[in-house]
């Protein structure tokens, strides 16, 4: 009985996490637009740049309490591994299906199934709506490599919906 209530309780906090999710993106499109329809580009760059504004914050604070208690990571790779193991489950439910990387400092973090897209339909109509619900996310991870003291420029794109790939590259001082 409990186990059955928790997993309710979890799968109500999804559904309402992924709700607030695509009514953020909305209030902040809107919010841009000049009146006329449709968005011109510097609309929607403020829009985006709003967005992984409000993912990086939300990605300091996710990643200061999901390492209170962790030890200390020893490199970058160790840190970009706990991001796509731990940090990723946490946030968006499930691990990275893979991670690729260059050994100097860009990462390919591919999720087949990223949560945030799954409401989309799958259909090819919906490819150019993907990069707006993305922008957040971006944020969220590049707010988490900030905390553990990378720099980064962090990137998503889509394909085939849901699948996306966020390259996340190390900016080196």
């Amino acid at each position: 009985m409990t186990l059955a209530c928790n997993q309710e309780n979890r799968m109500a906090d999804e559904t309402l996490f992924e709700f607030l999710h695509m009514e953020i993106v909305s209030h902040v499109y809107k919010e841009q637009q000049s009146g006329k329809g449709e968005l011109d580009s510097k609309e929607r760059a403020v829009s985006v740049s709003i967005l992984e504004g409000m993912g990086f914050r939300v990605g300091q604070g996710l990643i200061e309490r999901l390492t209170r208690d962790s030890p200390s990571f020893k490199d970058e790779l160790d840190i970009m591994k706990f991001i796509c193991k731990d940090f990723w489950t946490k946030v968006f439910r499930r691990q990275v299906d893979n991670l690729r990387t260059n050994h100097q400092g860009t990462y390919v973090l591919q999720d087949n199934k990223f949560a945030l897209l799954t409401q989309l339909s799958s259909g090819k109509q919906y490819l150019n709506q993907a990069p707006k619900y993305l922008a957040f996310s971006c944020g969220v991870v590049r707010g988490a490599l900030s905390n553990l003291g990378l720099d980064s420029v962090v990137t998503a794109e889509v394909s085939v919906m849901p699948s996306c790939k966020f390259q996340v590259v190390i900016q080196k001082l």
